[in-house]
């Protein structure tokens, strides 16, 4: 009899980890009988699966107490799923799953995906996000019977952090349907679109619109480069950053689009906001090169959809997933590095989170980015070179580490 999966996140929308929680869906359906669960349907699903849902029905938000109370009944109700499924084993994606998974552990197996840095992630902070790493990681993480993360470099914060026996940490990567991405970017664009691809060299980000992404700092590095030679930035996403990028675009001299105010697209422009995107990949293809400033990652699945589309990437050295994907044989550098680094696979570039070097990082990006416009033999190399690695990280590869890790933890 195939045993049963069950496997949860706090809630469904759009974000990388409903991506990759409807590929473990899909993928591991093959092996195993999966079911999804989760806390509330307050977003749509916008990656269904066709495998049976379950709507914990328990709000989140309000008060205090308010927040306690759902905590506790939500621990209850997936304690009484995992029951009524007799599930042999409970995948959570994303921590207020985790912790919820690890409170109703009863006779099935359970494992963590940790799917971004804890150390680094800007948004656990305050009183809160001291309890949570200070108190509720390190107590609760090490009753799993695994954990796995996408990045090597996480598993140093979950052994060494929170305490957790290094025996049941291990990284297995994100992965991507390389076919299908790189079938949907040879789709045309609009007339419209191809005329601004035509009018000057193209670079593309894409990515949501918030702090994590760090999108500011590009939009000074893209002034600094226009004052040296023509070049057209496009973002691809939405968030709620929004308006505060495309006003400080504004403020910074630069002619906007924005999708959202509905007037004409034409060559006109500087920077173009062009919003959520059905298909991101036929912008990202002809681009000549797709940037990526974003503050911290897990094993980002917008960077490697870029490299399945060929595009020449550039990315900070942020924590953590790039250096892995870009120069794998390579260990995490003790200091952020100041230069850019050609790595086997793509550029590496420093950060641009430290106010005191910020400027000179900014000045690196434009210099670096001038070079490569300018060298399309580097640029059509680096793409090459991008596609072939992520064939690594194909679905077949990284979902038979899955099922390896699964008969592992049933046979304990």
């Amino acid at each position: 009899m195939r045993k049963k999966l069950l496997i949860v996140i706090p809630n469904l929308g759009l974000g990388g980890a409903q991506r990759a929680f409807h590929d473990h869906s899909v993928e591991l359906q093959k092996r195993y009988d999966v079911t999804e669960a989760v806390f509330n349907l307050d977003e749509p699903n916008i990656y269904p699966s066709g495998n049976p849902l379950e709507n914990m029905d328990v709000a989140g938000g309000g008060s205090a107490l308010r927040k306690a109370a759902n905590f506790a009944k939500r621990i209850t109700r997936l304690r009484a799923l995992k029951n009524r499924l007799q599930a042999d084993v409970c995948v959570s994606h994303l921590e207020g799953a985790d912790y919820v998974n690890l409170l109703s552990k009863g006779r099935e197996k359970v494992i963590l995906l940790i799917q971004g840095s804890k150390v680094h992630d800007r948004n656990i902070s305050g009183p809160l996000g001291w309890l949570r790493k200070k108190v509720m990681m390190p107590a609760l993480y090490k009753r799993a019977d695994r954990i796995v993360t996408v990045s090597r470099d996480i598993m140093p914060e979950i052994i060494e952090a929170f305490g957790v026996d290094a025996r049941k940490v291990l990284t297995i990567h994100n992965s991507f349907e390389v076919e299908r991405v790189w079938a949907q970017a040879q789709e045309a664009l609009s007339a419209e679109m191809r005329a601004v691809y035509d009018a000057a060299p193209a670079l593309v980000t894409s990515a949501r619109l918030a702090v994590q992404k760090n999108q500011a700092p590009l939009l000074d590095i893209f002034a600094d480069l226009l004052r040296r030679r023509p070049a057209k930035l496009i973002f691809i996403g939405d968030g709620e950053l929004r308006n505060e990028l495309i006003s400080k675009a504004r403020a910074l001299g630069l002619r906007v689009y924005d999708v959202w105010a509905q007037k004409p697209l034409t060559p006109d422009y500087d920077v173009y906001f062009i919003g959520l995107q059905q298909n991101p990949f036929k912008f990202i293809h002809p681009a000549d090169l797709f940037v990526f400033p974003s503050g911290w990652e897990g094993f980002p699945l917008a960077l490697g959809e870029a490299m399945i589309c060929g595009a020449a990437v550039v990315t900070t050295d942020c924590p953590t997933g790039p250096r892995e994907m870009l120069a794998p044989a390579t260990a995490t550098p003790a200091a952020p590095i100041r230069a850019a680094e050609w790595a086997e696979f793509g550029i590496l570039m420093p950060m641009l989170t430290e106010a005191d070097t910020l400027k000179t990082d900014e000045k690196v990006w434009t210099d670096t980015i001038e070079q490569l416009l300018a060298d399309p033999a580097e640029r059509q190399r680096l793409g090459q070179l991008a596609r072939r690695r992520m064939e690594d990280f194909t679905h077949k590869k990284i979902f038979q580490r899955w099922s390896e890790l699964i008969e592992e933890v049933l046979a304990i």
